[in-house]
């Protein structure tokens, strides 16, 4: 084993195999882990939802009862609409496959796009809001390094997640329940300290109702509410994360996820109205360098001595830590949506590669990339941060709600209680869509037009790149229909020159033709046509290798990757076959993994053992026009496996085939 390598088990781990029939229950997460590792997102919005909502307000404060229920209410349906997403689509259904699937594969592209900024953003605005908020602790002449902490925390993640999403999650559980509990305290304390000033709450809010009515009339206190109702819509960001995540949930998945969808709604909905309803107990007003939450604890726990100075601390440096959990959502749920619009062809097919920890490791790297660039351009700037934040996701929101919407009309006939079922997603449509055109109202000139920017540049990319692979499915579908006419007339060439060859049988030291192929079509067929034609009767034995690439499309259970592997030997079988019919001793070799280099050189040293004069063969797309792009959207793998078995000293030919 090479230091390098042993680096890398000390860092990110061993290596994981696929194949392990109890992978899935090793990588898992259980409804509790998931609401830890996909609801940290949600409830860490508390930290900034309910303050921005309030502050709305101004000096009509009391109407926030109004906005904290309008909220709790949202919650809930949202959470709701996105169980039924879930029963609709137990393999994971987020915002791009629903979008794709009940609408278009254009408009879940756009779905998808939006989301993938909203999770680049979630990673920045968290990581961001949580080193200003520890850094407030701290001197002031230490600040001049919060952006280099808040880096550093960046690239942590992306080590966590680059070992596995459990084993991140299993670090980050200490920072959520220390959040929980002292906030689940802090409201509780609150309301039994106040039990008896509830009558009076009730009383100011209906005078407070009556005096904003009689200043700015029924109408304005309407869109006084909304507005603050709005301005508060970052509380709602992290509810889409379970329907994305379903693929590391436990089985059964679908009913992990709603467990972890309500474990969600029900915190998030208790912190929120817990917090707003505290505010008004105490009578909280913003102060400077300090959040409203900061100000709440120093006002409940203002007669506790030491102890309410050690639990101010302790709830202070568990909110801004759990800014942090809030952008694992970011690396959990961005790299799945990317790979799945990879395997759509909306981006390279490279990011739904998984590497051999079982992750997409790829989509991190991307994610956790695009976080530090703009974490760097912004220099951690949270208010300019949360300008761009929030708006795509309801863009992500609606086409979900559009698509279910869709899906129970078109289902009156056939589902029972469809119409519940649409009247839940219906009304989540009508709050998302308003919570969309309010933010883009009011953030389009502050900045929010940098995120729409970002996100149109995104979408033309992908459509730019969906044309490429379009374009090549039809050079490939050429190279796929000379298949019929090329075995015709390479079985006459065959039979014509090498009609001698009819033994079954292995001859272990004649020359032996490794051919790699990836399934039975035209390129696999034009490679073993091309080593026939150019070597003529030089090789006497043919041995296919397939490796069943799993990737993130077909990572989803035991039952997929056992599909993956029937293929692998179906197509052995069928090359195997073929040659036997000319009359040469043909095998065939598979593997199940997720490097296809690393797989093929593992069993190369099993082949030469038995045929130590087998030279290995394989096929490569050449394009009418080449570049540094082309490179990049397409896996030249045959190149990295001639350098890998060229430095073991095994010989191996490329094959090139023109398009």
């Amino acid at each position: 084993m090479s230091i390098f390598q042993r680096i890398k088990n000390i860092i990110i781990g061993k290596s994981r195999n696929p194949r392990d029939s109890a992978i899935f229950h090793k990588i898992s997460l259980i409804a509790f882990f998931a609401w830890i590792g996909l609801g940290a997102d949600g409830l860490s919005s508390s930290c900034y939802g309910p303050q921005e909502a309030y502050l709305a307000l101004g000096s009509h404060a009391y109407l926030s009862i109004f906005v904290a229920l309008g909220t709790v209410f949202t919650i809930f349906i949202i959470s709701t609409s996105y169980s039924q997403i879930v029963e609709l689509f137990p393999g994971g259904g987020g915002g791009y496959l629903v979008a794709s699937k009940l609408l278009s594969p254009t408009l879940g592209m756009f779905s998808g796009c939006a989301l993938l900024i909203d999770y680049v953003l979630t990673i920045t605005v968290s990581i961001a809001s949580g080193a200003d908020a520890l850094f407030s602790l701290l001197p002031a002449n230490l600040y001049a390094y919060r952006l280099i902490f808040a880096v550093m925390v960046v690239m942590l993640l992306m080590l966590l997640n680059m070992r596995g999403v459990k084993e991140s999650v299993l670090v980050l559980t200490p920072i959520f329940l220390t959040f929980l509990i002292t906030h689940v305290f802090i409201i509780v304390y609150a309301f039994w300290k106040n039990s008896a000033n509830f009558v009076p709450l009730a009383t100011s809010t209906a005078g407070d109702l009556r005096s904003t009515i009689s200043q700015v009339g029924l109408w304005g206190v309407i869109f006084l509410v909304l507005k603050a109702y709005s301005m508060g819509a970052g509380t709602f960001t992290g509810i889409e994360a379970v329907s994305n995540g379903i693929p590391v949930l436990r089985e059964p998945k679908v009913q992990t996820a709603k467990h972890t969808m309500r474990y969600m709604a029900i915190s998030l909905s208790f912190v929120v109205l817990g917090l707003m309803v505290a505010y008004l107990f105490y009578r909280v007003n913003l102060q400077p360098g300090k959040t409203l939450n900061a100000v709440l604890f120093e006002q409940a726990a203002s007669g506790w001595g030491r102890a309410g100075f050690i639990f101010i601390l302790v709830a202070l440096i568990s909110e801004a830590t759990l800014l942090f959990v809030a952008a694992q959502t970011g690396f959990v749920d961005g790299p799945r949506v990317l790979a799945n619009m990879a395997n759509d062809r909306w981006f390279p097919t490279r990011f739904s590669s998984l590497s051999d920890r079982l992750v997409t490791q790829n989509g991190i790297l991307i994610m956790g990339g695009l976080a530090l660039i703009i974490m760097v351009a912004t220099a951690g700037s949270v208010q300019l941060l949360v300008v761009l934040y929030s708006i795509n996701v309801f863009i992500t929101f609606v086409f979900s709600q559009a698509g279910m919407v869709r899906h129970w009309w078109q289902s009156r006939n056939r589902v029972r209680g469809w119409l519940k079922k649409i009247s839940i997603n219906g009304i989540g449509l009508i709050l998302c869509v308003f919570i969309l055109i309010s933010m883009i109202a009011m953030k389009f000139y502050q900045g929010g037009w940098v995120t729409l920017f970002i996100t149109g540049t995104l979408v033309i990319l992908a459509i730019l790149i969906k044309r490429h692979y379009y374009a090549t499915a039809k050079l490939l579908h050429r190279l796929n229909s000379l298949v019929t006419v090329a075995e015709s007339a390479e079985e006459t060439l065959i039979n014509a020159n090498l009609a001698s060859q009819q033994k079954q049988e292995p001859d272990l030291k004649a020359k032996t033709a490794v051919i790699l192929v990836s399934g039975f079509n035209g390129i696999g067929l034009h490679t073993l046509f091309g080593v026939i034609r150019l070597f003529g009767g030089v090789f006497k034995n043919f041995i296919f290798v397939q490796v069943g690439v799993v990737d993130a499309g077909n990572f989803k259970g035991r039952d997929e990757v056992g599909k993956v592997e029937a293929e692998a030997k179906n197509d052995i079988a069928r090359y195997v076959n073929f040659m036997h019919k000319q009359g040469f001793y043909s095998e065939g070799a598979f593997k199940i993994g997720t490097d296809v280099v690393e797989e093929v050189s593992a069993i190369a040293p099993e082949i030469l053992n038995r045929f130590p004069n087998a030279v290995f063969f394989g096929g490569q797309l050449i394009f009418p026009h080449d570049s540094l792009i082309l490179r990049f959207l397409h896996n030249y793998t045959v190149f990295a496996m001639q350098k890998k078995l060229y430095r073991e000293g095994i010989p191996f030919v490329i094959l090139p085939i023109r398009v």
